[in-house]
């Protein structure tokens, strides 16, 4: 265990972030899920900017690679424009 006062501190830094970073990728993955799941093109391009934001939002906080946000985004873009 660590002794001086700022290990410590960074070590409940560190879970809190942690615990956000999970609960933000957790809400996107579900977000990109229900929208693969979506059947009604209308309904799909409604929900597709949102998504689309929450993946840049993780991306920009180095929550997950700008590449893996690049490609999801364009799977799903063709994925709304074929239904």
């Amino acid at each position: 265990m660590a002794n001086h006062k700022s290990a410590l501190k960074r070590i409940r830094s560190n879970e809190a972030k942690r615990l956000r970073n999970k609960y933000q990728h957790k809400t996107t993955r579900n977000a990109v899920r229900d929208l693969r799941a979506i059947e009604d093109k209308k309904e799909a391009e409604g929900k597709l900017p949102n998504v689309i934001s929450m993946l840049d939002k993780l991306a920009k906080n180095n929550i997950i690679h700008d590449n893996k946000a690049a490609n999801l985004k364009s799977k799903l873009t063709k994925h709304v424009a074929a239904l």
